[in-house]
């Protein structure tokens, strides 16, 4: 089998190769510089092509590799510009490769390689008329392939395509009003499994690939599905699933002889959870709120969740803002909010701000280029709402976000400083045009495609009016900056700027940096460091002397 792994959060990731019934010793495949990742076995199992920037550091070529011999390594598709390109399956004869060129979160395209002459022919996009396009799997025969696309519509659909020049795509899910967003296939390719994201929640269905058909799979819990694979035999599913009361568990779905029939759903794992019963873990609740445009050409409203702990209140308020800025706050497990929830007395709010995904291609497009902080004037919409609940105290709110949400903490610090108390960022974005200039050379361009150009003029002097560094005199709240030293996304220059800036105003502010992580902390006792400076944090700056003394 084939794992991938970085060092210290550099996201610097290497291929390597391990043989389960043999040595527990893992060879390294790759060259242990380069950025190397999207590994596609091919039929055989003797081959893999895979994503590598080992040309020149900044380059997302597609390689392949004999995996029994590394030396085999040599590229099949070198990358024309500085956007991702990665396979995503071979064909049934191993003569081809469906390659996915991801631009921007609303321009991706799909090509057909041939690995014999090198030819490469568009299958879906037009650089005219960007979309999003994901390849799925070749059909049974290889003539033809799915994928999923919004060309259609505001959501991503399924669709099916032949590999004949002119062939018009046949969309399968166009009566389902929501993004499809990535499934299985089994190995020999009769039947698959794809998720549909309805509101947050996930809805599994099974598809016949010989008629094309589908059926709503109705066991599956409320939550969220992923990780799906079909064992050899394609007679089971297995699945992650993951809810806001159980952390992600593996599950097996049993499966008919026919394509679409489906058993009984089995629990496989028990994660660890502590002793915790989870079963009293707060659910959240979907809810809108207008924003400032609304009902003149701006969204009629915007979506979130909240977690209301138990008590008449009012409670203090956390407003979690989720990163991205193309990401989606959806209804997870999540211990950091529930240990808010019981230890502060406090409400968590998730809010989807425009921009976000999940909500059609419009919806996820009103935040783009110089609309940038149209989704900072939702949270602005949101106080206000938090204003009218009986149950919240607009005096007491903090925000709380990391990366892209890093920025919008940043930013609503900068707005509404007279109406927040605390705000946590975390590996945030404190000025757009350094960012841009110093995150990772693979990266540059797709950073480019979603916040603008830094070297035009006119987009420069947009990015340095928004940028949060350059209005630190507007901010008077305390702050928790968190930040990796390694982070190739953000910088750690990002940071230090910030907080000196804030520092040299007098303001309270408190900086963790991790020598030893990235782009958000994954080693366990940092975490553990992180959640408890962030929960002292809020306890002395957001909830004061009302924290349950327990």
């Amino acid at each position: 089998m084939i794992f991938s792994m970085d060092a210290g959060g550099s996201e610097f990731t290497q291929i390597f190769l391990l043989d389960p019934s043999g040595s527990d010793d893992a060879v390294m495949l790759t060259d242990g510089e380069s950025r190397n990742g999207a590994v596609v076995w091919d039929q055989t199992g003797e081959f893999i092509a895979y994503q590598s920037t080992r040309r020149n550091g900044a380059s997302n070529d597609v390689w392949m590799m004999k995996v029994s011999n590394p030396e085999t390594a040599e590229i099949v598709l070198e990358s024309p510009d500085g956007t991702w390109w990665g396979a995503a399956d071979f064909s049934p004869d191993n003569q081809k490769l469906l390659i996915l060129n991801y631009v921007g979160n609303a321009d991706s395209r799909i090509h057909l390689l041939d690995l014999e002459s090198g030819e490469m022919k568009l299958l879906a996009g037009d650089p005219a008329e960007p979309s999003s396009n994901f390849p799925f799997a070749f059909d049974r025969d290889g003539a033809g392939f799915y994928y999923i696309t919004d060309v259609n519509g505001e959501f991503k659909q399924l669709a099916w395509k032949s590999l004949d020049e002119g062939a018009a795509p046949e969309f399968l899910t166009a009566d389902i009003p929501w993004h499809v967003e990535g499934g299985a296939v089994s190995k020999d390719r009769s039947r698959a499994a794809f998720a549909v994201n309805r509101s947050g929640f996930s809805q599994l269905y099974l598809l016949d690939m010989v008629s094309r058909g589908y059926r709503l799979v109705k066991s599956i819990p409320t939550g969220l599905v992923g990780g799906m694979e079909f064992s050899p035999d394609g007679r089971r599913l297995g699945m992650t699933l993951n809810t806001a009361q159980t952390p992600s568990d593996s599950f097996v779905l049993e499966l008919g002889t026919a394509a679409l029939d489906y058993g009984e759903l089995t629990r496989w794992t028990y994660s660890e959870v502590g002793g915790l019963n989870t079963e009293s873990f707060i659910l959240p609740e979907l809810v809108s709120y207008p924003t400032f445009d609304s009902g003149a050409g701006g969204p009629a409203a915007i979506p979130a969740w909240i977690y209301r702990p138990e008590g008449k209140g009012p409670h203090p308020v956390i407003i979690a803002i989720h990163g991205g800025p193309e990401g989606q706050a959806r209804p997870a497990f999540n211990s950091t909010y529930q240990m808010w929830l019981q230890k502060l007395g406090a409400a968590v709010i998730q809010p989807n701000v425009r921009g976000s995904d999940g909500y059609g291609k419009h919806y996820m497009s009103l935040d783009n280029g110089f609309r940038r902080e149209d989704s900072v004037k939702d949270i602005g919409a949101l106080l206000d709402w938090i204003r009218n609940q009986p149950d919240l105290d607009e005096n007491r709110v903090a925000v709380f976000g990391g990366s892209y949400g890093g920025y919008m903490v940043l930013a609503s610090a900068v707005h509404y400083s007279d109406r927040l108390k605390a705000a946590v960022d975390i590996v945030g974005i404190s000025n757009f045009v350094t960012f841009l200039e110093n995150t990772q050379d693979y990266r540059r361009d797709l950073r480019r495609a979603e916040y603008g150009d830094e070297r035009d003029p006119e987009m420069r002097s947009h990015l340095e009016a928004i940028s949060p560094l350059n209005h630190v005199d507007k901010i008077n709240i305390p702050m928790l900056v968190v930040q990796g030293q390694n982070d190739p996304r953000v910088p750690v220059t990002e940071a230090v700027q910030i907080v000196a800036a804030l520092r040299e105003q007098g303001l309270p502010v408190w900086y963790m940096n991790a020598l030893n992580e990235g782009h958000g902390y994954r080693k366990k006792e940092n975490r553990d460091v992180y959640q408890q400076a962030t929960l002292l944090f809020l306890q002395e700056h957001l909830v004061v002397d009302q924290v349950d003394s327990r």
